[in-house]
């Protein structure tokens, strides 16, 4: 008997797993993997890491932002502003949106401590959005691109975020159920879905954005695929709640802390910590200017390579959005929602370490690497995605101990 035909019954058991059951196996090995990328960091870590010498799995599941939503769970926030010696307002816990910290000391009352309700949560929506994705991507590139694209999200450079007391685990399936609703036409739970994302994590602008380019693209291709009045309703009114829950924070902001501006404010003091400005005001796209001067300048090229590399890159997604085959195979829905998320992230974000962990709603893009069918590719994406987990892990957890090495 060949080599093919004695593994074809295995490929066909595997195939006919349940897709749960299939994306269960990935996800757990997935989870090992990365519990082992902790241990070992853990191991290296010394006396000049922020978490001292052998941390346990624990204290860096409750490190960096993690710790800013257990300061909201336990003290809610500030009615007046921290200032800093300068006079700016500091660092506050009005960053950090209240449904994750809330649901975490929820659940942590029954397990014992919020840091435990918070881990469980990301570990079950990190399964939960790994699920979804699989259900995005399946009907557009094939079930065995879709498992493999699950792989390289479960695998991924910044999966540690599916084990830490963060909010982008629950964000992503959030907001992968609602891609799925837009996909399935399934406006009602968006009325649902919206609001909750909105108070999780910043983002829900980009999905306002989104359903209005989707209404756009809708529109245009309205005598090849009719268009019911329905749907244009649902459309609006959903775009509606989005752009209303997006600027509810900053108006909740405001009226309990009496600055109008509280919001903004707070957010642009983590910018401080890396240009210096005091004073500085929002305006759009100027993070990104800026980040291009100052990196480039911190890298000995000067701001006006920074300036050509930034325009590049803008191009360069652009075209790859627009024209890469692996892309399209994706559907209009998933490239209509990763190009508005990244127009929101060039329009709000001062770009820096974290920028890495900023990407994760775009996660279905892992798609498009999936497509190829060689296997020799996808086990090289893998292979990569792994590295780049255990370089992420190694440097924010392990190390983390200069201004870059912020997850």
């Amino acid at each position: 008997m060949s080599t093919a035909t004695a593994a074809s019954p295995r490929a066909r058991s595997w195939q006919d797993w349940p897709v749960v059951a299939r994306i269960a196996v990935v996800y757990v090995a997935a989870r090992l993997v990365t519990t082992g990328f902790f241990l070992v960091a853990a191991a290296l870590s010394g006396p000049g890491s922020r978490y001292g010498v052998s941390p346990s799995l624990g204290e860096l599941a409750l490190g960096w932002d993690a710790q800013w939503y257990w300061y909201a769970a336990v003290n809610g926030y500030p009615s007046q502003l921290p200032l800093t010696p300068q006079g700016g307002v500091a660092e506050n816990a009005w960053a950090f949106l209240p449904v994750f910290p809330y649901l975490a000391a929820g659940l942590g009352t029954l397990l014992g401590s919020w840091a435990a309700g918070a881990v469980v949560i990301s570990l079950l929506s990190g399964f939960g959005a790994s699920v979804v994705l699989h259900g995005l991507l399946r009907e557009r590139i094939g079930d065995s691109a879709a498992m493999w694209a699950v792989a390289f999200f479960a695998c991924g450079p910044l999966a540690a975020m599916f084990q830490v007391g963060y909010a982008e685990s629950l964000f992503l399936l959030l907001l992968f159920l609602a891609l799925r609703c837009v996909q399935r036409r399934r406006w009602g739970w968006l009325y649902v879905l919206v609001p909750v994302m909105g108070f999780t994590r910043p983002g829900i602008l980009a999905f306002a954005l989104f359903l209005g380019l989707y209404g756009v693209h809708l529109f245009m291709r309205r005598r090849v695929e009719p268009l019911p009045l329905r749907d244009v309703a649902h459309l609006v009114g959903v775009a509606a709640v989005a752009v209303v829950v997006g600027f509810a924070w900053q108006v909740i902001a405001g009226l309990v802390t009496g600055d109008s501006g509280a919001y903004l404010a707070t957010e642009l003091a983590w910018r401080r910590n890396w240009i210096g400005d005091s004073t500085g005001s929002f305006i759009p796209v100027d993070g990104w200017i800026q980040a291009a001067g100052f990196w480039f300048t911190q890298w000995g090229l000067g701001p006006v390579t920074g300036y050509v590399a930034l325009a590049l890159l803008v191009l360069g997604t652009t075209a790859a959005l627009l024209f890469a085959p692996q892309v399209k195979r994706l559907g209009v829905e998933l490239r209509l929602w990763s190009a508005s998320y990244l127009i929101y992230l060039l329009l709000v974000f001062f770009p820096q370490s974290s920028i890495f962990r900023l990407l994760l709603p775009i996660s279905p893009l892992w798609g498009a690497l999936a497509v190829p069918p060689s296997r020799t590719w996808r086990i090289a994406v893998l292979a990569a995605a792994l590295l780049g987990q255990w370089w992420w892990i190694y440097n924010m957890y392990g190390l983390g101990n200069t201004y870059w090495q912020i997850p």
